[in-house]
Order: C-alpha cells, then sequence, then structure tokens
C-alpha cells in the first residue's frame, strides 16, 4: 500500500513548511512556504551560510531592508527549483500595522523575483491577516500580486481575507492547539479534543465550509500543525503546509497505518456570498476572541524578533 503521504496527495495539494531547500525533493511538494523564523533557522546551517555570505557580499551599498528582501528572494529562487508550484516568501512582520509600507515591501520582493525572470504565478507574498495587511492584500490582488495571508486564527480575519479576493490563506492549526490546550489545563482532554474534533482542525473545516457555500474563491491551507493525526483529519482542504519531520512521518507509514479518509468536501450548491466585512465589525468579532487576539499578537512578536535576528546576522557581514 502506499504511504499515508502519497494518499494524503489524492486528496489535497501537499506544501512544504520550511527553508531548508536541500530537503524538498525527497517529499516532493507541489508548493512551499517560508517564514521570517525558518529563514533564520536555515541561513545558521553550514550548508547554507555561503548562500547568505554571497547575497549580503554582493548587494553591500543597499539598504539593510532591500538585503534582507535579497536573502528572502534568493531561498525562494532556490525553492522554485525543487517544487513545480509556487512559493511564499513573508513580508517583514514589524511591518504587520502599515498598509502602505507593506505594499510597498511585497511590490520590492515581486520586483526582485521578476528581475531574476520568475513569473509572479510562481510566488505568493506572504503577509500577517492584521486589518491593515488584508487591505494592503487586496491592492496587491488587484495589481496581479498574489498573497498568502499567515497567522489566521479567526473566522473574521477570514471573512475578511475573502472580502478582499486574496489567493490564499494560512489559518494555523497547530497554535489554535496550543491555546486551547494551555487554557483548559488539567481539565484538558487529548482523545476528546483529537482528529476531527482538535479546536485547530475545526476552525479551519468551518473556514473551508464557509468559502465553499458561499463561492469565495480564495484558497484554504491548514498550516502550523503538531501531530499528523491533525494533518490526517483536514484531507481534501485545498492545500496543507506541513513541517519535513511531519512530512517523513506521513511517508514512513505505510500499509500498516490506517487508510487515509477525505475529511472536507464541498458542498453541492453555493449559497449568495454575505455582506462585505467592515472595518468596525472585524476589529470587534477578533476582539471578542481571546485566543486568535492572543495568538495573532504573539506570533506577529515572534516572527518580528526572528527578522530583527535575521538583520543583525546581516549587518555583522556588511
Amino acid at each position: 500500500m502506499t504511504s499515508q503521504l502519497e494518499q494524503l496527495k489524492a486528496f489535497t495539494t501537499v506544501v512544504a513548511d520550511t527553508g531548508d531547500f536541500k530537503q524538498l525533493a525527497q517529499f516532493t511538494p507541489q508548493d512551499a512556504t517560508t517564514n521570517p523564523s525558518l529563514i533564520l533557522k536555515a541561513v545558521q546551517k553550514p550548508d547554507y551560510a555561503p548562500l547568505l555570505a554571497d547575497t549580503v557580499a554582493a548587494h553591500r551599498g543597499e539598504s539593510l531592508a532591500s538585503i534582507v528582501d535579497r536573502v528572502l528572494v534568493r531561498f525562494g529562487l532556490e525553492i522554485l527549483k525543487v517544487v513545480p508550484g509556487r512559493v511564499s516568501t513573508e513580508v517583514d512582520a514589524r511591518l504587520s500595522f502599515d498598509t502602505q509600507a507593506t505594499v510597498a515591501r511585497a511590490r520590492h520582493i515581486m520586483a526582485l523575483y521578476e528581475a531574476a525572470g520568475m513569473g509572479r504565478n510562481r510566488v505568493l507574498i506572504k503577509i500577517a491577516s492584521t486589518w491593515e495587511g488584508i487591505q494592503a492584500a487586496r491592492v496587491l490582488e488587484q495589481d496581479g500580486i498574489h498573497c498568502n495571508l499567515t497567522l489566521l486564527f479567526a473566522f473574521a480575519q477570514a471573512r475578511a481575507c475573502g472580502d478582499a479576493r486574496v489567493q490564499l490563506i494560512s489559518p494555523f492549526v497547530g497554535r489554535i492547539y496550543d491555546w486551547y490546550k494551555k487554557s483548559a489545563g488539567a481539565q484538558w482532554d487529548e482523545a476528546a479534543n483529537a482528529g476531527v474534533n482538535d479546536p485547530g482542525v475545526r476552525s479551519v473545516s468551518r473556514i473551508y465550509d464557509y468559502y465553499k457555500q458561499h463561492g469565495v474563491r480564495t484558497e484554504v491551507m491548514g498550516a502550523s500543525f503538531r501531530n499528523v493525526g491533525q494533518i490526517l483529519a483536514l484531507a481534501g482542504c485545498d492545500l496543507l503546509t506541513i513541517s519535513p519531520d511531519l512530512l517523513a512521518q506521513l511517508q514512513a507509514a505505510d500499509g500498516n497505518s490506517p487508510p487515509v479518509v477525505r475529511h472536507l468536501t464541498p458542498p453541492a450548491s453555493a449559497q449568495a456570498p454575505e455582506a462585505q466585512m467592515s472595518e468596525a465589525t472585524f476589529r470587534y468579532e477578533l476582539n471578542e476572541d481571546a485566543m486568535a487576539t492572543e495568538k495573532l499578537a504573539e506570533g506577529i512578536r515572534l516572527f518580528a524578533a526572528d527578522a530583527a535576528k535575521l538583520d543583525a546576522l546581516i549587518e555583522a557581514q556588511r
């Protein structure tokens, strides 16, 4: 029997979540995603240190922000030699509340890809799902620059992304799971909250069902997984972005493992789209969701901290 990874690919587009492009080929993913933390982790490995040094040396006269973007794009270009589909490259999380600056940085990243001969159809710009980030994505999508809205925890964020007609969203499964498990403390029942009952899985399933029922064309890509069970419970989702460690577990699961069953399926008929969400409604609904409010803020802080560390590595070589 084929591995669980190959069975999953029959229902869902598998995406690798890594900056370590030398690991990719063995899993044959369609796409790949990166973020500041993954790139920071990669450039500190001996295999990738020369890539960082060469990029910095070639562009020492440019601003720090420009060199950072060049490093991100260099990784993206190497990844695109391995995957046949798209790569996601993230805008600096420190710009998460500045629409104009996010648009400008995204355009710069895409210009670097295009200067290297890479078409827009193979690049997604990752942006945090703040109100400002979603509005930046709205502008970019109208310009033909497709976006991946990340750090998505709340249904309100998903609705606003659909309104903005973004290409793809990345709702975070594992971090939602983490919050509810920590909140429950000793009362947490792991078995009762596993598989399709996992709070992160339920969140993605709700978004998927809403998009399909209302004809929202935005792609849903589950992200941030803690275990294989969460992944398999979302079989049928448009895409799933998975770390190399979990991809390896899926690949190793063969005939002795349970077969992969599709859990998410588009409805037979669609409903009319709902009215667009206002900024006030978005902010209020996000505020009412304690988990999403806390995890969004925490995610931006963590990505911003790693972006600052990457800045420091580059500054040391300028």
